[in-house]
């Protein structure tokens, strides 16, 4: 489990693999500290485990599944990615919950400032679009955002300087796809209220019922 504030930005280093797996080198420095092999590193969004490491990077290895759901297909040395540590029962949550699970992609639509604000609006499928709700929570590329605006085919999210400077979002443009993971939260109450589960417990009438 993540909360979407990244710790720092890493490069991939090396890109290799074998027969039905990607491994990728990540050079880091923050994120090693206390990391041992088996930890989750959230890695522009996507939650993978360290399968080796040394003074100045660690390794993951990534199913072709993984690969062909994510962002991570476009990697290339030298690629900047956005990198957190898997969060301990004592910190804060200063973002939302984040699980490392994507989505899906988005694509950037449109990108412009409004004073000291970096504006982005993304394109995304109608699956993530109805989980993704105004003013709720939405990791891109990992990073825990609030969603500014949203209608049938996209969704707007801003960033302050800070935010700019320590990941990866500056660097994006029209075009470039991005990983999100919508809300846990959301995606539960999703599931408890779509048609699958009407014959269930709990549905939307039981729901309106009681004034939720």
């Amino acid at each position: 489990m993540f909360t979407g504030i990244i710790e720092e930005t890493g490069t991939v280093k090396e890109i290799s693999g074998g027969s039905g797996y990607t491994r990728l080198r990540i050079s880091a420095v923050k994120i090693l500290e206390d990391t041992l092999v088996g930890d989750s590193i959230n890695t522009n969004g996507v939650c993978l485990t360290v399968v080796s490491m040394d003074s100045d990077s660690f390794s993951v290895d990534v199913m072709p599944e993984t690969v062909q759901r994510t962002t991570i297909n476009k990697f290339q040395p030298g690629s900047r990615v956005n990198l957190e540590r898997a969060l301990r029962v004592s910190d804060r949550l200063g973002g939302h919950i984040v699980t490392g699970h994507i989505d899906g992609t988005g694509t950037i639509d449109r990108r412009w400032n409004e004073g000291n604000a970096i504006w982005f609006k993304v394109r995304a499928d109608r699956e993530i679009l109805q989980l993704v709700v105004r003013k709720g929570s939405v990791a891109m590329d990992g990073i825990s955002l609030t969603v500014a605006t949203v209608d049938h085919h996209t969704f707007s999210v801003s960033i302050i300087p800070h935010t700019a400077d320590v990941t990866t979002l500056s660097s994006l443009k029209p075009g470039d796809r991005v990983n999100i993971e919508c809300d846990i939260v959301g995606k539960y109450i999703e599931k408890l209220i779509s048609k699958e589960n009407q014959g269930g417990a709990i549905n939307k009438d039981l729901l309106d019922q009681f004034g939720f």
